[in-house]
């Protein structure tokens, strides 16, 4: 809750922010919109890609496991034994601008059984040839319920006891990005709270991502995703103590898009799909041969295509 409550204090001030005058709007035709990406999330980051109205997006993630690495290899078949995660969900583009999701997770560490909610606005779009809409930038925020059974180890995330509101964390993401012509840029500011965390771990934590796509011609694009997460030095030395190391989270894709299908191929060391968990517990490394390949489809559905078509 105290996360959407930010994020609506946040499209408003960001409203006011980016609010031009009246009179220009009045004597100016509309320039285009500009298109940065092909889809509301590239590998492991969100996007400032919307859906249109009354479009609702059916989407799979799937990522295998170590294609490398102590669970990798032959003995796995690079990974292509195991699904280390997996998300199903549904999101509905409500207006050009807002958005919200529903999404089911495995999860792939201590915390799995997770359920999202999620809301998604468009506060700006970069425009063509249009100096007052040089840039794009987007709020994300979600809730993440966990529904598994309470773990008996109090050296556990999972360690819940009778407390529903540890099961619960929260995400705050703003999305900054621009179209360069065939390649797109964007920064990814991003807040993470987790209502329950080991002793020596921090229950906020800020990070910081970025997204790049490079237009390979025709239909495909190369996605590059990367972030970095601030953590305090007692935190960090704390879990190496106990034989745990954290790890940047960088994903590597190949996008391909078809006709009502957006296809993604992917390479990523994040350890979860979600951010709650990829950006707090990815302990997995490129490194070391700790990065799984999965592949992200979707499918849009026009729910009110008979509507307009009358």
């Amino acid at each position: 809750m105290k996360c959407f409550i930010v994020l609506a204090a946040s499209c408003m001030a960001a409203q006011l922010l980016y609010a031009q005058d009246s009179s220009y709007r009045i004597k100016q035709k509309p320039a285009e919109a500009v298109h940065i990406f092909n889809s509301p999330r590239a590998i492991n980051a969100n996007t400032v890609e919307m859906l249109p109205k009354g479009i609702l997006e059916f989407k799979v993630v799937h990522n295998f496991g170590d294609i490398a690495g102590d669970f990798g290899g032959v003995k796995n078949f690079f990974g292509l034994d195991n699904a280390a995660d997996v998300r199903i969900g549904f999101q509905y583009g409500i207006s050009k601008k807002f958005s919200v999701a529903a999404a089911r997770y495995k999860g792939a560490g201590p915390v799995q059984q997770l359920y999202e909610g999620a809301l998604k606005y468009l506060i700006v779009q970069q425009r063509e040839n249009d100096p007052t809409h040089p840039l794009s930038v987007a709020l994300f925020g979600n809730t993440v319920i966990s529904a598994m059974k309470a773990g008996n180890n109090p050296e556990s995330e999972n360690y819940f006891g009778n407390d529903f509101s540890k099961r619960i964390s929260h995400t705050l993401q703003m999305m900054i990005a621009k179209n360069f012509g065939g390649v797109s840029l964007q920064l990814n500011p991003t807040y993470v709270h987790r209502n329950f965390v080991l002793p020596y771990d921090e229950k906020s934590l800020f990070a910081m991502g970025g997204v790049l796509r490079v237009h390979l011609g025709d239909r495909y694009n190369l996605l590059l995703d990367y972030f970095h997460t601030f953590r305090n030095k007692s935190s960090i030395d704390s879990f190496k103590t106990r034989g745990i190391k954290f790890y940047d989270a960088l994903g590597v894709g190949f996008e391909i898009l078809t006709g009502g299908h957006v296809f993604h191929l992917n390479f990523t060391n994040a350890t979860d799909i979600l951010e709650n968990r990829f950006l707090a517990r990815t302990i997995t490394s490129w490194g070391k041969g700790e990065f799984r390949w999965g592949f992200t489809i979707s499918r849009d559905f026009d729910l009110f295509w008979k509507k307009r078509n009358k």
